[in-house]
């Protein structure tokens, strides 16, 4: 039996495909006050501006590709069971061909309607005041915005408790219930955190490689080779 790998991802996953991280150093997200645009407060008082901002999110998406850093997470399926959670709202990881993916916060290439937060549409094209759901409800993205429930956390636990490996690339694990999801990996499990910038060091079963995520897989792979 093949041995299972966790990996969670976060923004730095996707940054060297050129989609920006999801905050600036001044705070801000693409000029705008994260709660202007990532909260249900936000979208009841401008629900026009958010929809504008995921409007462009998702136009950007196609402008992009993914990178060495995700095809190398679709290598690693060759030898070992993989399972992908990540905090993106991007379908990089599908799209480089990663076949077990989970998206804690949402997907931009979905929307779903005010009043129902369990059903989805494929969503390519922009949403507008005014496009509704079979239902008659404004449709909305499928974002977990700040203040709303994390659906899928609860399957993310499970797999982090099978876990052999687990890889953090891309985050900080700053975002919590995210962050929390590493203390549920079984004790003893080998762990290796990718960053740049990494605000810890390596210890007993923790390797830290400081790397960016393309640099920092390519390693991995030599590592567990």
């Amino acid at each position: 039996m093949k041995k299972h790998i966790v990996v969670l991802t976060g923004a730095g996953m996707s940054a060297e495909s050129g989609i920006k991280t999801f905050r600036d150093a001044d705070g801000l997200w693409e000029g705008h006050d994260v709660m202007e645009v990532a909260t249900p407060e936000g979208f009841r008082a401008n629900p026009e501006l958010v929809l504008d901002f995921y409007n462009q999110r998702r136009r950007q998406l196609f402008e992009v590709e993914p990178n060495a850093a995700h095809y190398n997470l679709v290598k690693l399926e060759e030898d070992y069971k993989v399972s992908i959670i990540t905090q993106n709202v991007d379908d990089l990881h599908e799209r480089a061909g990663s076949t077990n993916v989970i998206h804690l916060h949402g997907e931009l290439l979905k929307s779903r309607s005010i009043m129902d937060e369990f059903t989805f549409f494929d969503c390519k094209t922009d949403i507008k005041i005014g496009d509704v759901c079979p239902k008659g409800y404004q449709l909305r993205p499928h974002i977990v915005w700040f203040g709303e429930a994390v659906p899928m956390i609860d399957r993310a636990m499970e797999i982090c408790e099978s876990a052999d490996i687990l890889v953090i690339v891309g985050t900080s694990m700053q975002v919590y219930p995210a962050a929390g999801l590493m203390h549920y990996v079984p004790q003893g499990t080998s762990i290796y955190f990718i960053d740049p910038k990494p605000s810890i060091a390596s210890k007993h079963n923790l390797t830290v490689i400081p790397e960016t995520a393309t640099i920092g897989l390519e390693r991995l792979i030599k590592i567990l080779n």
